[in-house]
């Protein structure tokens, strides 16, 4: 059974950092697409970042672009969610995801992950 499961979320103030991560049993690990998205309560789930099978590629919503990196460490099956200048309005549940098909990063949220973790929530005072 696949699990990935989400950690790191938290209360933070505006302008603080928080690093999310997520392990996912996915295998082979290595051949899957990561990626992060998140919903705000009344709002649908939005594309936050996804993540290529090397790395080589990575892709940003424009609301985190130069704020938020996404990173993977095959070794330990995990991906992260660095995210710097938070602003109030990044509160959300944040979800890692992962898929096996190679164009599911590029996609960039137009076509849904196989296999979602639980969330995470992340709260960002003004």
């Amino acid at each position: 059974q696949v699990q990935l499961v989400e950690s790191g979320g938290g209360l933070v103030q505006a302008g603080g950092s928080l690093r999310l991560s997520c392990t996912a049993s996915v295998r082979p690990f290595a051949t899957h697409c990561l990626g992060w998205f998140r919903q705000a309560p009344g709002k649908e789930r939005e594309f936050v970042a996804t993540i290529s099978w090397s790395a080589g590629n990575r892709y940003y919503a424009d609301a985190v672009k130069g704020r938020f990196t996404i990173s993977r460490d095959n070794a330990k099956n995990t991906v992260y969610l660095q995210m710097d200048s938070l602003k109030p309005e990044d509160t959300a549940v944040y979800y890692c995801a992962a898929d096996s098909r190679i164009g599911a990063a590029q996609a960039m949220g137009a076509v849904p992950f196989s296999y979602w973790g639980q969330g995470t929530q992340v709260t960002v005072s003004s």
